[in-house]
């Protein structure tokens, strides 16, 4: 992966980290693990369609809460995509926001949808995780699994093309693809990531103590990830 490429992305001082919204009672998994897995890599029978609730699922002797997804309108599909193959090649891939808003505005959206979960996010460094995955990264420029309340007034469709392979970042010239840092939205990784560890910098949290023992040292309140401040 070109190096200059990935100093351009991850340049700016508000785009040197990535974000991964997750649910507290997921933490143990991820620990034990130390990997972050997509829904389809713990669950298959799980990815084959729209999840209309949450779903446990029982991966490696612990409990993984799979998201709902959310019910996207039909004209906001492009015409070479089903809602079908969306949803399941969504559920082949881990997600990270770029940006600490972004990650806020879904923080945000989850807690006043479940006010009883608790939640957690992940802050991780987004250079090394960028190169070491760099054959199995994906770059959206939309929210891709957001479900726009004016579908008609949408300037993209949402299909599998909206997803731009890491390496061809720059080299493709398309609407529906990030052509610049600023433009990424998200980051998705194909299947899974692994030695989490090694790229974690903070984990934030309401309660230091729901924190497993294995990540305790970078317990942070999610008060302060709130009010932006983050662990540089």
């Amino acid at each position: 992966m070109s190096d200059p490429v990935l100093t351009k992305i991850t340049n700016s001082p508000k785009r040197k980290s990535l974000f991964h919204f997750t649910r507290v009672r997921n933490l143990l998994s991820m620990v034990q693990q130390d990997a972050l897995y997509s829904s389809h890599q713990a669950d298959p029978a799980w990815s084959n369609g729209r999840r209309e609730v949450r779903r446990e699922i029982h991966f490696h002797g612990q409990v993984y809460i799979a998201n709902a997804h959310l019910r996207i309108a039909d004209q906001m599909m492009a015409a070479n995509t089903t809602h079908q193959q969306f949803y399941h090649y969504l559920d082949q891939h881990v997600f990270f926001w770029p940006t600490y808003r972004d990650c806020l505005k879904m923080l945000e959206m989850y807690s006043k949808r479940e006010p009883q979960e608790a939640f957690a996010i992940l802050q991780l460094d987004a250079y090394s995780l960028l190169f070491d995955y760099h054959n199995r990264v994906k770059l959206s420029k939309y929210d891709s699994g957001s479900s726009p309340r004016y579908a008609n007034r949408c300037s993209y469709k949402k299909s599998l093309q909206m997803f731009l392979p890491l390496e061809q970042f720059e080299m493709v010239r398309e609407n529906d693809v990030p052509t610049k840092p600023s433009e990424i939205r998200e980051v998705l990784v194909e299947e899974k990531v692994t030695n989490l560890s090694r790229y974690l910098q903070a984990v934030y949290c309401n309660e230091m103590k729901e924190i497993p023992d294995g990540w305790r040292m970078y317990a942070q309140s999610l008060q302060d990830f709130k009010k932006g401040e983050l662990m540089k």
